[in-house]
């Protein structure tokens, strides 16, 4: 485990406002208890989808992330996200499994807008502590199986956990940039604009991330602490943050995005907090 953050994961609280626990720990967010009403069928739906089609043998544990279980989704603009960790390395009928999944929920409940499941081995995810582990330990929300965070270290809002999630931007800015120029419906133009505005804005926060001394993953708010540090690129990294939340077809945000604000985050991470370390 790392020796910068290595003490045993727990079901720690936020104390101060600042997604930490009192020892300086980044809190896990989320629980099934903050599921709002209305997107209480749409989990339960997911739990007994992915019981039945996985099963006890391939599945080792499922968990929910994003606004459903921070209580901060709204209905009928949020998405379902959910990460299945399998006790193997997922295959393509996994994959195909995974999407018919998503297609019956997507399909019946109006009060989401859209279905992702992520799928990894529990092995992957506990070998890399800043992709899989710190996603699973801090990110996410138990829904079946063994809770892998219990295997994994505690994480503080270090300069080292910034480099290790986010500090490789600058080689996404290539395939933004294609996919950016090959969009030519406004279903393609909504998709790339919230990924690539979600990511800027989550690499904008942990790039300020350990001066201020906390964890958020609120869209919003990452913005605005993010201006209160650059306040020259303040405006611009709201209307990402907007974007993140309600996706646009204009091609001029897009480049925006892209080719201004992307590429001077990637310099300036890299110059404050270097390149994060060559996966295999």
């Amino acid at each position: 485990m790392c020796s910068a953050e290595s003490e045993a994961a727990g079901h720690s609280e936020s104390v101060d406002g600042r997604g930490v626990d009192q020892d300086g720990m980044i809190a896990r967010e989320g629980g099934l208890d903050r599921v709002p009403q209305a997107f209480v069928p749409v989990v339960d739906a997911a739990r007994a989808h992915i019981s039945e089609t996985f099963g006890a043998t391939r599945l080792h544990s499922a968990y929910l992330y994003g606004s459903i279980p921070r209580g901060t989704a709204v209905p009928g603009v949020s998405d379902l996200d959910l990460l299945l960790a399998l006790r193997d390395e997922p295959t393509e009928a996994d994959r195909a499994d995974a999407k018919v999944i998503e297609a019956a929920l997507d399909r019946g409940f109006s009060q989401i807008d859209g279905v992702g499941i992520a799928l990894s081995s529990a092995r992957s995810l506990l070998a890399d502590l800043y992709d899989g582990g710190f996603f699973v330990a801090c990110l996410c929300t138990p829904l079946l199986g063994d809770d892998l965070a219990e295997r994994l270290p505690r994480y503080r809002p270090t300069s080292l956990l910034a480099r290790e999630t986010n500090g490789d931007l600058g080689l996404l800015l290539p395939s933004w940039r294609k996919r950016a120029g090959e969009a030519v419906t406004d279903g393609e133009r909504k998709a790339l604009s919230r990924s690539v505005a979600r990511r800027v804005v989550r690499t904008g926060f942990t790039l300020i991330m350990p001066r201020w001394g906390g964890w958020t993953s609120d869209l919003g708010e990452s913005a605005e602490l993010f201006g209160r540090y650059y306040p020259e690129r303040a405006a611009q990294m709201r209307i990402a943050a907007a974007v993140g939340r309600a996706p646009s077809t204009d091609p001029a945000v897009i480049d925006m995005l892209v080719d201004d604000l992307g590429p001077w985050l990637a310099a300036e991470y890299l110059a404050v907090h270097g390149e994060k370390a060559p996966r295999p």
